[in-house]
């Protein structure tokens, strides 16, 4: 059976988070008690993808292996790939074809983070399915992402950064796309910043009836990480979820053993090596 695969986009230069990230990928660095890879690295874990890329620049490389490793202590198969001159979003998967193989493939940018109960028990169907899926939300400020054009009920087109938006959905940081993205991919001019643009893949999949936009309900928590304040905004917001329910919100440990991707005891030993903390102390506790 066909699995879909996954690539965690983690490149770029960060500049909006300079100098926080003149010497650090921006998704090595922590949103409150945890680095920001992990909740990516978690959304693809709950849509059940198990052999993932990380796309970042090629010395940054060394710094994810010595946190992630080959992915083997969680039950996955994880590996690494350099983008060091970044030419948009798309670029991911001429970068990954590869590792893609023939197979469908989901891809997350690593700055995003999701959470919310419905998301995560339906994020393994979408996955599974062999549709293409994108998902949006609806945000106060739209004119600052892509924008979803609606006739009636249905998204006939994406609209990227619009002073006057036609709806305040907005296209979020997760996709899933067949095998045939690739070649789109590889047909891409790049735009007049220099970029393959993701919006003119998802545009292509709208026009030709063959996409669906989810959206992702009110009780669904989608935060970009991009800015100095979005970063601190997401650490106090997930702060806040994490000390008022018993829920720790991208704990890849946690999804990896309630997932079957790992034993009871290859659980046990993780923790046996950790400091004695509070996240160490919560998956314990389980």
């Amino acid at each position: 059976m066909t699995e879909r695969k996954g690539i965690i986009l983690a490149g770029g230069n960060g500049t909006r988070l300079f100098p926080l990230t003149k010497s650090i990928s921006k998704q090595l660095l922590p949103v409150y008690n945890k680095p920001m890879i992990y909740y990516p690295l978690s959304t693809l874990m709950l849509s059940d993808i198990k052999q993932i890329l990380i796309i970042t620049q090629s010395h940054f490389i060394p710094l994810y292996k010595n946190l992630l490793g080959d992915g083997s202590q969680l039950g996955l198969n994880i590996s690494y790939k350099g983008q060091d001159i970044p030419a948009g979003i798309a670029e991911a998967f001429i970068i990954g074809e590869e590792f893609i193989g023939k197979d469908p493939v989901a891809l997350i940018l690593g700055d995003n983070i999701f959470y919310g109960s419905d998301l995560n028990s339906n994020l393994s169907n979408f996955s599974k399915s062999l549709n293409i899926s994108l998902f949006s939300c609806n945000v106060k400020n739209p004119s600052q992402f892509g924008v979803v054009e609606y006739d009636n009920e249905t998204p006939i087109t994406i609209i990227e950064k619009p002073k006057v938006p036609p709806s305040h959905d907005v296209v979020t940081g997760l996709y899933f796309y067949n095998n045939d993205v690739i070649d789109f991919a590889k047909s891409l001019v790049k735009s007049d910043r220099g970029e393959l643009e993701i919006t003119d893949i998802n545009n292509h999949y709208l026009k030709k009836g063959e996409a669906q936009i989810i959206k992702l309900s009110r009780e669904t928590l989608w935060l970009d990480t991009g800015s100095f304040e979005n970063l601190q905004q997401c650490s106090q917001i997930i702060y806040s979820i994490e000390k008022n329910t018993n829920i720790m919100i991208g704990c890849i440990e946690e999804i990896a053993f309630k997932k079957n991707l790992i034993t009871k005891e290859k659980f046990r030993k993780i923790f046996d090596k950790y400091p004695n903390n509070d996240y160490s102390l919560y998956n314990k506790n389980l």
